[in-house]
């Protein structure tokens, strides 16, 4: 069986992701520093190997790639709102950090790499806008500018290292294992509690909303391809506002709780980006992806891990 170093395995993607690569015959190891979205609990029970170390130390980063054929590097800070208050945290994990990771990958030969972005390098798109992985970078928010100079070091080391590394855009994502500072979990949990749900502004930021199994599936199938200097787009093409979202995350659980929903309306976000998108098409028929997961079934699936095990993990 291949081996495979997984950067951030512990967090919410990355343990969705260690779940699909060992369904697929991969070794996987792990290497995470538990700080805010990573958790040991997330991989309970998972035959993978755990690393406790910071994709920020180089001699971490070179020690858990060794014997490895392959690298997903995922780690990141990630939440924009955290991003504004500190921006300095959020360019040492996700800039100087990918640096580290690919200054490894580079020196150990390694020809399987990808490193996970986001569709908010992009910045806001206009109504009916699908950016393809050429569309200049426009990133609206310290957290996606991050994510762009990760990017920028991705083609600077494949133009002068060789290093056949390619990337990943994502849109919104959800699913079981996300933090509670995110949207769905965080209205999730207020909605089990008997709480306002709550919503920013008007609620009229858009996104596209993909579940975390069905992205898992795609990195996986992005890894296993043909190494090459890929930018590859996972979407659902299911675009709903924040208010849209939160109505259905309040509908399932009150399906299971029979709890009348509440709303309270919060400050908008602070350089709030009205709409992302992503163009997936090239990826769709080079890997033979699409989401297999319906929108609903999704929603259920978030909202059932939030109260059969969310709710206990986070108190």
């Amino acid at each position: 069986m291949p081996s495979l170093l997984l950067t951030g395995g512990a967090g919410f993607i990355g343990s969705a992701l260690t779940r699909t690569l060992l369904g697929r015959g991969w070794r996987v190891r792990v290497l995470d520093r538990l700080g805010i979205g990573g958790r040991r609990e997330h991989l309970q029970g998972l035959d993978c190997e755990l690393i406790v170390g910071d994709v920020c130390d180089p001699s971490a980063v070179k020690g858990a790639i060794q014997g490895c054929e392959a690298l997903l590097h995922l780690a990141a800070e990630s939440h924009v709102e955290r991003s504004l208050l500190d921006p300095g945290g959020f360019l040492r994990t996700n800039v100087e950090g990918t640096r580290v990771v690919l200054d490894a990958a580079s020196q150990a030969g390694l020809q399987r790499v990808l490193v996970m972005s986001t569709d908010e390098v992009l910045g806001q798109q206009p109504d009916g806008a699908l950016p393809g992985p050429e569309a200049p970078l426009r990133p609206g928010n310290p957290y996606a500018a991050s994510k762009a100079g990760a990017e920028a070091l991705v083609h600077a080391w494949r133009h002068s290292f060789g290093l056949p590394a390619a990337i990943a855009r994502c849109v919104n994502c959800f699913g079981p294992r996300q933090h509670p500072e995110k949207a769905v979990p965080w209205w999730t949990r207020e909605a089990l509690l008997d709480r306002p749900v709550p919503v920013q502004g008007q609620g009229e930021a858009e996104r596209d909303w993909l579940p975390v199994e069905d992205l898992a599936r795609g990195l996986a199938l992005a890894i296993e391809a043909e190494p090459g200097p890929w930018t590859w787009h996972f979407a659902a093409h299911r675009q709903r506002s924040n208010r849209q979202m939160a109505e259905e995350v309040a509908a399932a659980c009150q399906a299971r709780t029979g709890l009348p929903t509440r709303f309270a309306r919060l400050p908008e976000r602070q350089g709030q980006d009205r709409r992302y998108a992503l163009d997936d098409a090239e990826t769709r028929a080079r890997l033979c992806w699409r989401p297999e997961l319906s929108h609903e079934e999704g929603v259920r699936r978030a909202v059932a891990w939030v109260a059969d095990e969310g709710l206990a993990l986070w108190s």
